[in-house]
């Protein structure tokens, strides 16, 4: 099992949990036990054709996944994958 840190605006959708335990031997595997245990953040992480939002930055034990091997990035038990919503706005 991984540990996933889930941020703050994301933990009411877990419960107010600030992580969770989800397993898989990848990181999309994990991710994907994570919204079948709260479907409620399937949306937030997911888009339609089931690939990452855009605006979601998914790290694995603090390696930025786009620079490993995607959502294909393999993952062992111990390992911390960590989701960080991007943020945007800024002065006008």
């Amino acid at each position: 099992m991984a540990t996933v840190r889930i941020p703050p605006v994301l933990r009411p959708k877990t419960g107010g949990a600030p992580e969770v335990e989800a397993g898989g031997d990848n990181v999309g595997e994990v991710l994907r036990a994570l919204t079948s245990e709260h479907p409620d953040t399937s949306e937030q992480l997911f888009g339609a054709e089931g690939e990452l939002n855009r605006y979601v930055n998914v790290y694995l034990n603090d390696e930025d996944v786009r620079v490993l091997d995607g959502l294909q990035t393999a993952v062992k038990d111990g390992d911390t994958v960590v989701i960080l919503p991007a943020m945007a706005g800024g002065a006008s």
